[in-house]
Parts: C-alpha cells; sequence; structure tokens
C-alpha cells in the first residue's frame, strides 16, 4: 500500500483552506474603508488640513487627520456604502488570484506538503524543504498579483474618483471598458512592476532571514512564530515606498482628476514615478496611519478643505 493517498485528509485540508480564505476574506472586507482611506493618503490626497500640534519631541508639527478620521471624513462625504468603493473588484480579484496560483502550482508540481518537524529532518532536508516551500510562495505570490492586478488597478481607480467625483468607474464591465478604450491592454498592468518587487522581495527577504535565525539562534517554537512575524512587518516596512509608488502609477495617466496634472505628475513609467516622489520626500506617504504630520512646510496639499467639483463633460 506504498502508493496509498490519503484522499479524505486531502479534502480536509482544501475545505480548510477555503474557511479560512473567506475569513481573510471577510475581514478584509470590513477593514476595507481604512484601505480606501490609506490609498487617497499614498496618491496625495488630503480633504482636511493639517492643523498645528507637537511631535512627541515636544518639537512644533503640522498634524493631518488620523486613519479614522480620514475614514469619518469619507463616510460624512459619500455615507456609509460609499466607505466600501471599490470593494467589489478587490475581492474577484483576491478570489481569482487564490485559485489560479493554485492551479499555476499544480501544473509545476508544486502541490502542498505537510511540513516536517525540524527535529526529525537532517540538516540537508531541512533546507530542500525551505527551498522547495519557497518555489512554491514565489510561484503563488507572483501568479496571483499577475491575475489580480487588473482587478487591482480598478479597484485603485474606483476609490481615486473620490477627489474629482467622477464616475467613469462605477461597475467591473464598465471599468474594463474605460481602460481598454482609453489605455489598452498595458493599462490594465499599470504599477505592476513596483508591486511585484515588494511583494517578493518582502517573501525572499523575510522567508531567507527567518530560515537562518531560526537555524543558528532561536530554538524556542513560540519565538520562532513571532520572528517570523517581526521580520515580515520588518522588511513590508523598509518596501513600503514600492507599494505607494505603485499606487500611484496604477493611478497616473487616467482621465482621473486624481491621475492628472497639477495634482499628479504624468509619469513615463514607475521609476519616473519614484525619482519624483523621492525628490519630494513623499516615498512613505500612509506609512503611518495613527500619527501623521505633513512631511514639510513647502508639501502641497491637494485640497485644504472638501468641495463638490462641478462636472466636467469630459467625464460623462
Amino acid at each position: 500500500m506504498a502508493n496509498y493517498v490519503d484522499y479524505t485528509r486531502n479534502e480536509e485540508t482544501e475545505v480548510n483552506s477555503w474557511i479560512r480564505f473567506g475569513l481573510r476574506l471577510g475581514v478584509s472586507a470590513a477593514l476595507h474603508p481604512f484601505e480606501y482611506s490609506k490609498t487617497l493618503i499614498q496618491i496625495g490626497y488630503e480633504p482636511i488640513a493639517a492643523r498645528p500640534g507637537k511631535s512627541m519631541m515636544g518639537k512644533p508639527i503640522m498634524v493631518l487627520p488620523n486613519i479614522f478620521q480620514y475614514a469619518g471624513h469619507i463616510k460624512r462625504v459619500d455615507g456609509f456604502y460609499g466607505c466600501y468603493r471599490g470593494l467589489a473588484p478587490k475581492l474577484v480579484g483576491s478570489v481569482l488570484s487564490m485559485v489560479i496560483s493554485e492551479r499555476c502550482a499544480e501544473k509545476l508540481e508544486l502541490t502542498q506538503r505537510e511540513d516536517k518537524d525540524e527535529s526529525e529532518l537532517t540538516e540537508e532536508e531541512n533546507y530542500m524543504q525551505f527551498k522547495y516551500n519557497l518555489k512554491r510562495d514565489i510561484v503563488l505570490t507572483v501568479s496571483g498579483i499577475i491575475v489580480a492586478h487588473p482587478f487591482h488597478v480598478i479597484s485603485l481607480r474606483m476609490m481615486a474618483q473620490f477627489v474629482g467625483r467622477e464616475t467613469l468607474y462605477n461597475s467591473i464591465l464598465g471599468s474594463i471598458g474605460e481602460i481598454w478604450r482609453t489605455e489598452g491592454i498595458l493599462g490594465f498592468f499599470s504599477g505592476l512592476i513596483p508591486k511585484l518587487l515588494c511583494d517578493v522581495a518582502c517573501l525572499v527577504l523575510s522567508s531567507s532571514t527567518v530560515f537562518v535565525v531560526n537555524k543558528y539562534f532561536i530554538k524556542d517554537k513560540l519565538a520562532r512564530q513571532y520572528n517570523a512575524g517581526f521580520m515580515q512587518f520588518m522588511f513590508s516596512s523598509l518596501l513600503y515606498p514600492l507599494q505607494v509608488v505603485s499606487t500611484c502609477s496604477a493611478v497616473s495617466g487616467s482621465r482621473l482628476m486624481a491621475g492628472q496634472p497639477p495634482i499628479m505628475p504624468s509619469y513615463k513609467h514607475w521609476v519616473d514615478c519614484w525619482n519624483d516622489l523621492q525628490g519630494r520626500k513623499e516615498l512613505k506617504r500612509g506609512s503611518s496611519l495613527f500619527w501623521r504630520s505633513q512631511a514639510s512646510k513647502n508639501a502641497p496639499l491637494i485640497a485644504s478643505a472638501f468641495a463638490p467639483l462641478p462636472k466636467l463633460s469630459r467625464y460623462q
């Protein structure tokens, strides 16, 4: 019975993975208003004027609204349901990413294996297990991002409409038509490269560092779990500027007011976006959600107070 496969266990594992995925989707949907606020912060939109305040060191600074105040402003303008603009394409992209990335891994014979305890493995077997898992995770990450990115772009642009009060991206099908007519196939992948670089680099760096640290320094299982979370947080924070560049690149060049001068420069490519934000010291926009201050006295704000803009004929 050497070739016996426990199909019952495989089915239970698949069901459990779908349950976990469903819970993640639920949490993501519940937190969408804060993700919405963070997106607008990343593209540089500040509808509430900064107020005088003091830093933790007692220095006078201009304090910007935190993520809760920002989300509250969106709710006051667009109501409760308006806080969930852009959620539908995000969820569709997440489901497609989950399904297709798993299929890609299966095609490459990188199916999920049950990890053995390190104490049961030799040093070489432990390294081979790490390498196999990292290879599988890279395939899942890259394929998942590429599949979901068109819906990610649509979601970002739906949220960016808050700036100019447009109605170009009201539905998924309508958004697909808008991007296809104005930008072609490449429009669906605006901002893809910095997003791939950010997520893949974070995965490789955090996984490799955790493997080395656990191998030579940490033996306690609980401490290893904390170490994995800390490393992921550290590298995601380090690579955060790529998230900002990806978001700005996805909005730039569209017909939205938020993606056109003078609000946002016309970027030729993502490196151009990086250089512009770096020169203005705004690569970390949105990294701090609870204690926010204006980057500099000369940093331009898109708007100091919200006022409904007149409808423009070209957006009809």
